[in-house]
């Protein structure tokens, strides 16, 4: 089986399949397909699957024809079934990884995928796991489901099937950029299943980086987030901190960023969000307990970015009664509710965050998004879902402050410096001149 897997791979025969079609399996799909093998999707939301057999994106911010091109190219397909992942010679699992209630991994959307490919597991079959994860995932939980019913049909890992760990590096919206030209780290569980990855993923990737284990690769990708999620601590520490000196944390930062070396910059925000950023410092965090260590910088970082909501909704509250308004059943206009500019995912925004505390302190909330039609909160303990509002003359006189949660370019900021009684910044769009006063949070 092996060396007819790697005949498949390297003459793009194989069949690959990617379970989850969401932020990170549709891109990888497209790489491959355009990679030259025929793709098999699967997720187990059908309403998804209907739209992309029909060539209907169900992500916003890919362009409009991404599944229509899919399904002109002939080599893409998707399906509910996980009966069809046999059809498959490699299976790359890119599935959520979130945090379960207590701020802890949870893998259970793994576990479940896993168990799936598990019962359809045949000799020559290369399964990947994409999904962010903490360092032992893919030996300590992927490998061991996968095992126990290879034995039941004679098959070992590393000579029957194989396992790798290649981990997605999608950055959502982004357009100077694609998935083939990413470079890829790929870290198998055995020199096997290591050959095998690689074989897959230089056919599609621009630049493959093997490394010696599942492990270190798991780690890397951790390295890669958790480095962004503690400078970003550090400069919304240093917000509230030069906010309460009288200072422009962003001219602070424009003067630092002329130095040409030792700086790279980082800017505050109302808190973080998407599918890794806010995650993994809390993954590197319980698994470093997990081994007797702790790992106090990261933990912090991730304390702090979930208490910046907080911060800016005290600064709103805070402006509102300056300006001689009651937050009790005053309006706010929440403006974008995705967690970044030109995107329509808001898993972890912090605008949810702000719009349910607000609400919590007797604000009225409304909002705004080109990309987010509506949304689902829980508004004083009941579940409400709001609509997006256009952004015009008529809603901006209406409320009472705007804030400016995510800045979407689509936005009129100079309409809303005109019309906005009050803004709360929290992304520095705004100039300071014109008829709004204007809070930086």
């Amino acid at each position: 089986p092996m060396t007819d897997l790697a005949r498949k791979l390297k003459d793009q025969s194989a069949v690959v399949a990617v379970a989850g079609l969401g932020t990170v399996g549709l891109p990888m799909a497209a790489a491959m397909v355009h990679g030259g093998f025929h793709v098999l999707g699967y997720d187990v939301d059908t309403e998804i699957v209907r739209g992309l057999n029909d060539g209907k994106v169900h992500r916003r911010y890919l362009e409009e024809d991404f599944a229509q091109k899919l399904v002109d190219s002939g080599r893409f397909g998707a399906t509910d079934d996980p009966a069809r992942l046999v059809e498959a010679d490699a299976i790359l699992l890119c599935v959520p990884t979130p945090l379960d209630d207590n701020q802890e991994p949870d893998l259970s959307h793994v576990c479940e995928v896993t168990q799936r490919v598990a019962q359809i597991l045949r000799p020559g079959q290369l399964v990947v796991l994409e999904s962010t994860t903490w360092p032992g995932s893919t030996r300590e939980v992927v490998l061991p489901i996968l095992e126990k019913e290879g034995r039941k049909k004679g098959l070992s890992c590393g000579r029957d099937f194989f396992l790798a760990y290649a981990p997605e590096r999608e950055d959502p919206g982004r357009k100077d950029i694609t998935t083939a030209g990413i470079p890829r780290l790929v870290g198998g569980v055995d020199d096997a299943s290591q050959e095998m990855a690689v074989c897959l993923y230089e056919c599609v990737v621009d630049g493959v980086i093997p490394v010696s284990s599942a492990e270190v690769a798991e780690a890397s990708k951790l390295l890669e987030n958790c480095y962004r999620a503690v400078n970003i601590a550090m400069v919304n520490e240093l917000k509230v901190v030069f906010q309460a000196m009288g200072l422009d944390v962003r001219e602070i930062l424009d003067g630092a960023a002329t130095k040409p070396f030792g700086f790279q910059r980082f800017d505050p925000g109302p808190g973080l969000g998407g599918h890794c950023i806010p995650v993994d410092p809390f993954y590197l965090a319980w698994k470093a307990q997990q081994v007797g260590v702790s790992a106090d910088l990261v933990g912090l970082a991730g304390k702090i970015n979930r208490a910046m909501p907080d911060y800016v909704i005290q600064r709103t509250i805070d402006a509102l009664r300056e300006e001689g308004i009651d937050p009790e059943g005053a309006e706010v206009l929440v403006l974008g509710v995705g967690y970044k500019p030109e995107i329509d995912d808001v898993r972890e925004s912090p605008s949810i965050v702000l719009m349910e505390g607000l609400a919590k302190e007797g604000v009225r909330v409304r909002y705004h998004d080109p990309y987010v039609p509506t949304v689902s909160l829980m508004l004083r303990g009941e579940p409400v879902v709001l609509e997006s509002h256009p952004l015009d003359q008529v809603v901006v006189s209406k409320a009472d402050a705007a804030l400016i949660a995510t800045a979407h370019r689509s936005v009129d900021y100079d309409m809303l410096r005109c019309h906005a009684r009050l803004i709360v910044d929290t992304r520095g769009v705004m100039k300071k001149e014109g008829p709004a006063r204007v809070v930086d949070a």
